[in-house]
């Protein structure tokens, strides 16, 4: 037995420490519970009606539908390198409307890694954990039991690294693998392409250590460092109000992601494993996923889904499957653009217009995407 804590803020309440106004308090989009292992967070999209929570079950996060709607599928959902460690910040609006479509969205938070082998087994591993628990215990507090969700038909969402991510899920596994892929922005270029300057990075780096491990405060602030961070964060915990808590945990989680990549680098590690052409091979011959649908964006210079779409083609006719792409208006961030919360002032001038614009504009896009992901996914399902 779990005892659940709620704090809901609203845009009205006082605030609870001094330092932060009603306003301020209500430009604040997260809401946080904590329950011991597991946890409750809401955004606020400032309609009392229309709050969106979600659950931590174990390593995952779990965004059921709105307003007690019966899932019509289950989605996991895979986020690019770095921000897919904190997708409940950085894809927060586009999963929102995942879950307003009908389905239920797990988010399976990764650190980014040169070892894709290994974080794409890890990721399967976790989902389908993830996966039994629900289908065995449901989600009470969404009204939803563990029935209505059994039988529920698995998809997949990935953007960027995630894109690649459950392509190479899709070729290492052939059972408890998603029924469709949505493939996003796909990107898998080599490590000396995907990151300027890497390879003056890797030996600059490890020149430079033996000269700072020789330095006599080196150690002292190696052993310190972590100490200094979590000093940091507490010293932030007693600052920032209860319901941007989970906004700290976030910036926590994107952090602790950069000690390991330079540690990867001073060893040494010049390029992803597998490298990418080996991974095209991988596709060839063992992709398993029969439903593939590519989404490529007009402004995004880094999108390989031309070459991803020429590798899967064969081998999805091989086993009877449908391969689709299409073309949407947007460039390789849309799947991250947030809701601004534009205020007006006590009038309306030509900067707020264009604000306005330019928020109508971007919002459309990622608008466009969630529609055409859902209805390829309904497609499927019928």
């Amino acid at each position: 037995m779990y005892r659940y804590e709620f704090h809901a803020f609203q845009s009205g309440d006082k605030p609870r420490r001094t330092g932060f106004t009603a306003k301020r308090k209500k430009n604040f989009t997260t809401f946080m519970a904590y329950v011991g292992r597991n946890s409750y967070s809401y955004n606020n999209n400032n309609n009392n009606n229309n709050k969106m929570f979600y659950k931590r079950m174990g390593s995952c996060l779990v965004f059921p539908p709105p307003q007690n709607k019966k899932p019509i599928a289950i989605i996991e959902f895979l986020g690019g390198a770095f921000i897919g460690a904190v997708p409940e910040a950085t894809y927060s609006y586009l999963i929102e409307l995942l879950a307003a479509e009908g389905f239920l969205v797990i988010s399976v938070p990764y650190n980014v890694t040169f070892d894709h082998d290994q974080v794409t087994r890890d990721i399967y591993e976790r989902c389908n954990a993830c996966l039994d628990m629900i289908r065995t215990s449901g989600l009470p507090d969404a009204n939803l039991t563990a029935g209505e969700l059994a039988g529920l038909p698995l998809y997949s969402v990935g953007h960027s690294n995630g894109a690649l991510l459950q392509i190479l899920t899709g070729s290492y596994f052939s059972e408890k693998i998603p029924k469709a892929n949505a493939v996003v922005a796909y990107n898998n270029r080599p490590a000396s392409e995907a990151v300027p300057y890497f390879e003056q990075l890797g030996p600059l780096v490890s020149q430079t250590m033996p000269a700072m491990e020789a330095f006599p405060f080196y150690s002292m602030a190696r052993s310190t460092s972590g100490d200094a961070w979590n000093v940091l964060l507490d010293t932030a915990r007693t600052i920032i109000p209860d319901d941007g808590q989970e906004a700290l945990l976030s910036l926590s989680k994107f952090a602790d992601q950069l000690p390991s990549v330079l540690n990867q680098v001073t060893q040494g590690i010049s390029e992803f494993k597998p490298t990418p052409s080996q991974n095209r091979d991988c596709f060839k011959q063992s992709y398993n996923v029969r439903h593939t649908l590519l989404v490529k964006f007009n402004f995004d210079t880094i999108d390989e889904t031309d070459l991803l779409e020429e590798t899967l083609k064969p081998r999805i006719d091989a086993i009877g499957g449908k391969l689709e792409k299409v073309l949407l208006d947007g460039n390789h961030i849309t799947p991250c653009i947030q809701e601004p919360k534009w205020q007006v002032g006590d009038f309306y001038t030509p900067a707020d217009a264009v604000a306005q614009g330019l928020k109508n504009l971007s919002l459309n896009e990622i608008r466009v995407l969630s529609r055409t992901i859902a209805n390829w996914f309904r497609s499927v399902r019928d």
